[in-house]
């Protein structure tokens, strides 16, 4: 696997930890067209995330939403690092740990999750969280020495053009909201800048529940001292909630380490170039959330970018 593969797979540091945690997919006596189809069905359900999230902050406040989340997910990577044995980081190597679970997942999910509580369309935050790939290309020619490119340059101007226009198209919801968008990409791009200078070599299962447990007690503070600790729906709370947990945080990744297992890191990495589309049609077919022509071209323009600036 190439450097490369390995920063389009950090984009999604749970994807990576659950993949490399999972057991054997036992897909062997699978039928040619069940395999063929997993493919889709990862798409599909990655980009439920987003349309999960709009029903959890729909039912309670955004941040109760991470914190719970969090805890949850925290306890099952643990359980799953505790009966595998995984070795656990421990002294400096933990600090660096803790820090890369701050901003991967308390700074990207606590300012998303807001801006979708907000109601700014999950295609748009899938879109910005999908020109993670870039931004990390950028910081990683800064701080690691990494060439870039002049087809990774156009495609940077093609998708920086593409987000500009897609967030334009949504400002008219909250301009805050789509700060917070661009907050939680900058979380997610420095934490993985800075877990690939840091903590390489570290056991995923294990790091990655520290990621989750060591943030939640902070979003689970910032929910207390910002937010009103009401839930309106608990039923819709719940069924978010176990989703996004059980089906995000577990299902998609098992379906992710088969494909890893079966096909190249770059193949299986071109998937995540469609979430942001797939997103914004899930939301219009289960919610009805629609996007203006704008925030569409935008849409486009960002995955063309992303493409050219990825591609090997």
């Amino acid at each position: 696997m190439s450097e490369r593969d390995d920063v389009r797979l950090a984009d999604r540091p749970e994807a990576v930890a659950v993949a490399a945690a999972a057991p054997g997919d036992g897909s062997s006596g699978a039928p040619r067209w069940a395999s063929a189809a997993v493919p889709a069905v990862f798409v599909v359900l990655w980009s439920s995330a987003f349309v999960a999230a709009v029903f959890g902050t729909g039912a309670a406040p955004p941040l109760l939403l991470t914190f719970a989340r969090f805890a949850l997910a925290g306890v099952l990577l643990a359980a799953i690092a505790l009966v595998s044995r995984s070795p656990w980081p421990r002294g400096r190597m933990l600090l660096h740990v803790v820090v890369v679970g701050l901003l991967m997942q308390a700074v990207q999910f606590g300012a998303f999750y807001t801006a979708i509580g907000a109601g700014l369309p999950g295609g748009v935050v899938a879109l910005v969280q999908g020109f993670n790939p870039v931004l990390i290309a950028l910081m990683a020619g800064a701080v690691l020495g990494e060439r870039i490119t002049r087809r990774q340059w156009m495609g940077f101007g093609v998708g920086a053009v593409g987000v500009g226009l897609a967030v334009a198209g949504e400002l008219s919801v909250s301009v805050s909201a789509v700060l917070l968008c661009f907050v939680g990409l900058l979380g997610l791009s420095v934490g993985t800048v800075y877990q690939k200078k840091f903590t390489q070599g570290t056991d995923v299962r294990s790091s990655t529940a520290v990621h989750f447990l060591a943030s939640a007690p902070v979003i689970g503070l910032l929910s207390l001292l910002l937010e009103d600790q009401r839930v309106s729906d608990w039923g819709s709370f719940g069924a978010a909630l176990g989703w996004i947990v059980l089906i995000n945080s577990v299902g998609t990744f098992l379906l992710l380490n088969m494909m890893l297992r079966k096909q190249d890191a770059s193949r299986v990495g071109t998937l995540f170039f469609l979430t942001p589309s797939v997103t914004a049609l899930l939301g219009w077919l289960v919610i009805g959330q629609t996007l203006n022509p704008l925030a569409i071209i935008g849409l486009a323009l960002g995955g063309c970018g992303v493409v050219l600036a990825v591609r090997r």
